[in-house]
């Protein structure tokens, strides 16, 4: 008798018809969050390529009855969105080096150093995921001001270098490497600098390709921040520009609108779709010691 391998659901369980229809409500579930996540990206796409008549019209229409593919290209010149993407990279290219550097150091420090009262500080930055960021907007501010860091890059940088999150990742992940390869790196000499960036780092890339797209989503995607410690356009990111100069602005074209819109969407879910398994397979790493 050929042995099948058995998954969640075995072509046995699916001969009840108890467990066939469990099995087609939780199929339709799922499409139904497919198509409500779809829908609003594809009208957004669509809806960039009509007319602006035709946008504003009632009953609206799903697909254009007239395409125009230079809404795209007005789009492209309205604003300077490559600008506006660089000052974005900016602050994703600095969030990613404290989150690297600042952050790595600390949960490496907490998982292979003999760290005084460890417990205890991993406790206190553990007991932070607990309070509201909202709780901290105003003194973050202050803080600035005072460093005279308002409408530069390091109001992103420094506060990158504090989120107790990404501690909590990188050191259950550094936990799961073996103490003997930090002994033995020891023994020869090599400084504790050195084991973190000939070691540990070329060991958790998957953690930290994890790392880097959370950072890039959040980076592309913020603008509440951004709109407080940012005032001028050569420093504003793309999330503040699109606020800015296209949903607040009324005289331009609807169909514009859902160009420009669509042209700053699509990038993070290229990439989210490209890089996808690092995420699947980081957060399983990170979250399993041993």
């Amino acid at each position: 008798m050929q042995k099948l391998d058995r998954g969640i659901i075995s072509p046995y369980d699916m001969k009840k018809t108890k467990n066939r229809i469990i099995y087609g409500v939780m199929i339709l579930a799922i499409l139904v969050m497919v198509i409500s996540m779809l829908y609003p990206m594809t009208v957004t796409l669509f809806n960039g390529l009509k007319p602006n008549k035709e946008v504003n019209s009632f009953p609206p229409t799903y697909f254009p009855n007239h395409w125009v593919w230079g809404n795209y290209s007005k789009a492209w010149n309205y604003i300077d969105l490559p600008g506006f993407l660089v000052n974005t990279l900016k602050i994703f290219v600095g969030n990613m080096a404290a989150t690297v550097v600042i952050i790595g150091f600390a949960a490496f420090s907490l998982s292979k150093l003999n760290v005084p009262l460890q417990k205890y500080v991993y406790v206190f930055f553990m007991i932070t995921l607990f309070i509201p960021p909202t709780t901290y907007i105003i003194p973050n501010f202050i803080n600035l001001k005072d460093l005279g860091l308002l409408n530069t890059f390091w109001a992103f940088w420094l506060p990158a270098g504090a989120s107790a999150y990404y501690m909590m990742i990188q050191k259950q992940f550094f936990d799961s490497i073996n103490n003997e390869i930090f002994e033995s790196s020891r023994i020869d000499g090599a400084s504790e600098i050195r084991n973190f960036f000939q070691i540990a780092f070329p060991l958790s890339l998957p953690i930290f390709a994890t790392l880097a797209i959370f950072v890039f989503s959040s980076a592309w995607n913020d603008w509440y921040w951004p709109s407080l410690v940012m005032h001028g356009d050569k420093t504003y990111p793309l999330a503040v520009a699109i606020v800015k100069y296209v949903l607040n602005v009324r005289r331009l074209d609807t169909n514009i609108k859902f160009a420009l819109l669509t042209l700053v969407s699509l990038p993070p879910v290229v990439i989210f779709l490209i890089f996808q398994k690092f995420i699947i397979r980081g957060l399983n790493i990170g979250s399993v010691k041993g």
